[in-house]
């Protein structure tokens, strides 16, 4: 070939190099074999197709079924299938990131809630001129019954008020002030040891309770039923206790009052926890963590209130 000759064409060397029956039947794709059950991968020699049996893209071939090859070539691993595992562990790790942010916003606003009732039962039992007060002016008591109602009832029934911020806040901090009244007014007639040994027990059952509802496998939230019966029995129990202690002081009766009121709020605390956690039959939104430093509050609150009768019921 002397220097002016053109170099061949595609087609030219194609033929050169395989000869002419190989100019209409190119290489099948890698990976795919030429014949069924062979496989051409890495590390193996490449078997020239047949006449007959490839018959390039877009024709079927005459002595194989056209069908897709049952393995999946190295390096070719579903990328979609990878793709969808990303996308759902990052919506899971999401949801996570989003309710423990939900769990420890609820605790920060349940921790000032309970500093503020413990800084005024503090008050109430060791300020002596404050607690005759109160004890001679019952009629305080009774005027911050309705305020404690209303602001109950706006934040538990009204859905607005109880996201809308500051005013859900606003509300929250109202209830607290009035319920931390009510509280260290009941407890300024009870002597101030009786008092703090109610506040230690209640601080350790919170936190048993709280543990024990991250922990267990046990699913409070499904009994709703259960815990709605409680509250009617301990409505009627405290019917029969006001009525019979009205005519004569019976200590076990009341004693006996308290220690159902304290079992029923506590099982209400256990119920109320695992409501924030997120995995179990029923839970709350991340946005609702008004309502649910509300529900620790009132049930913490309470079973300080039926302890106290248990510590004090002697008095």
């Amino acid at each position: 070939m002397s220097k002016s000759d053109p170099p061949p064409s595609y087609e030219e060397s194609r033929q050169q190099s395989y000869g002419p029956q190989h100019e209409t039947y190119p290489y099948p794709p890698y990976g795919f074999s030429a014949q069924p059950g062979v496989y051409t991968g890495p590390g193996q020699a490449a078997i020239h197709p047949q006449p007959g049996l490839w018959q390039g893209p877009g024709y079927p071939s005459t002595a194989m079924p056209s069908m897709m090859p049952s393995f999946i070539a190295p390096g070719m691993f579903s990328s979609n299938m990878r793709d969808a595992e990303d996308v759902s562990s990052a919506g899971v790790w999401e949801s996570m990131s989003v309710r423990h942010t939900f769990i420890r916003k609820v605790y920060l606003i349940l921790a000032a809630q309970l500093f503020i009732t413990s800084s005024i039962i503090a008050v109430f039992a060791f300020v002596e001129p404050v607690r005759l007060f109160v004890i001679q002016n019952p009629a305080l008591y009774w005027a911050s019954f309705p305020i404690y109602l209303v602001t109950y009832l706006m934040l538990v029934c009204c859905e607005g008020p109880r996201r809308r911020h500051p005013w859900n806040l606003i509300l929250l901090f109202i209830f607290t002030l009035t319920l931390s009244y009510m509280t260290g007014t009941i407890s300024s007639y009870f002597d101030t040891k009786a008092v703090f040994l109610a506040l230690g027990i209640t601080a350790i059952v919170c936190v048993i309770v709280t543990v024990f509802s991250f922990q267990t496998k046990v699913d409070f939230t499904s009994c709703t039923g259960l815990l709605c019966a409680l509250c009617v029995v301990l409505l009627v129990t405290g019917i029969i206790t006001s009525i019979v202690l009205s005519f004569q002081y019976v200590p076990w009766l009341h004693m006996l009052y308290g220690a159902c009121g304290a079992i029923v709020f506590t099982l209400f605390l256990a119920y109320h926890t695992q409501l924030l956690i997120g995995n179990r039959a029923n839970s709350i939104s991340p946005e609702e963590y008004v309502f649910g430093a509300l529900s620790l509050y009132v049930d913490i609150v309470q079973i300080f209130i039926f302890l106290l009768h248990i510590t004090g019921g002697s008095e």
